[in-house]
């Protein structure tokens, strides 16, 4: 994810890919084998649909906080989107500049957990005295990329950790990983004839033995059947908690085909460009999306 202009935006989304890349293994080896298969030349060629992040839904911190970093930076706020049974809600931004990726925020609606997870979570969130967005310059680079890269609350132990886990994996994977890159996407429709449909790319990604999520079956797709979405389950990291390292569940890649409106199904291949395909989110699809990281598909 290489830009040609170095705005301060395009610069930190370069610094969040960098570190994403270096955490997940999957990434390199996706691109690696992309690569190899004359696919693409290199990781730049790589359309990137969007990216996500999770937050804790909790005073100076949450979606109203982080929001700004992107919304500074001329990224449109879009759909509203909320998941009941996850305990989330969820927005996602768009920026006008042409192969900018989209945005995808969203938050633990703490309140509504157990009072014994509300009292885990406050215990780290409480030392946030203040929205810390507020005191980063916007538009400074290097300012947005260590508020991004430090800790806000201190090391959870692990036995936080695993009893946020039985009630809200979510929950437990920001307790941890915090402000780190959830996943970025590849946009599928994108790339070339043979691997520009979902369904070809999954195979590749089988053939080179990238695990994926198969909740909601392996392809998750949109009521419109316009936007379909996979995704491999989360790559694990040797986690530092007070009592000791364990495997605990990091980032994950996705993967995205966008078709094209039907309004626009006579338009010529050639003049195909993002505003005829499908845009926005599907609740159900990023429902199970968000189990990339869960016990049950990362240990499978």
């Amino acid at each position: 994810m290489k830009f040609k202009e170095k705005k301060t935006i395009n610069i930190v989304l370069e610094s969040l890919f960098n570190t994403y890349s270096l955490r997940v293994p999957d990434v390199k080896k996706i691109t690696k084998a992309m690569v190899s298969n004359n696919i693409v030349s290199d990781q730049s060629e790589i359309i990137n649909d969007h990216i996500a992040f999770r937050t804790m839904g909790v005073d100076n911190l949450g979606i109203n906080s982080f929001e700004k970093i992107f919304l500074n930076h001329g990224y449109k706020k879009r759909d509203f989107y909320s998941f009941e049974q996850k305990k989330l809600n969820a927005f996602w931004y768009s920026h006008h500049e042409k192969n900018m990726p989209r945005i995808f925020i969203s938050e633990l609606k703490v309140n509504e957990l157990s009072k014994n997870a509300q009292k885990i979570i406050q215990q780290y969130t409480n030392q946030v005295k203040k929205d810390p967005v507020d005191s980063i310059n916007l538009n400074n680079a290097n300012e947005i990329i260590d508020f991004l890269s430090k800790p806000l609350w201190s090391l959870p132990t692990l036995n936080h950790y695993n009893q946020l886990l039985k009630e809200t994996e979510y929950g437990s994977w920001v307790i941890y990983n915090r402000y780190y890159l959830n996943h970025y996407t590849i946009s599928v429709h994108e790339l070339e004839k043979s691997y520009n449909s979902l369904e070809n790319f999954n195979k590749f990604l089988i053939s080179i033995g990238i695990k994926l999520n198969d909740s909601g079956g392996i392809i998750k797709k949109s009521k419109d059947g316009l936007l379909l979405q996979s995704s491999s389950v989360a790559n694990k990291i040797n986690a530092n908690f007070k009592e000791g390292k364990s495997l605990i569940s990091g980032s994950y890649v996705e993967f995205a085909e966008r078709k094209i409106l039907p309004k626009f199904k006579e338009l010529e291949s050639n003049k195909i460009n993002s505003s005829h395909r499908r845009d926005g989110f599907e609740t159900s699809n990023a429902d199970k999306i968000f189990e990339s990281t869960y016990q049950k598909q990362v240990n499978k």
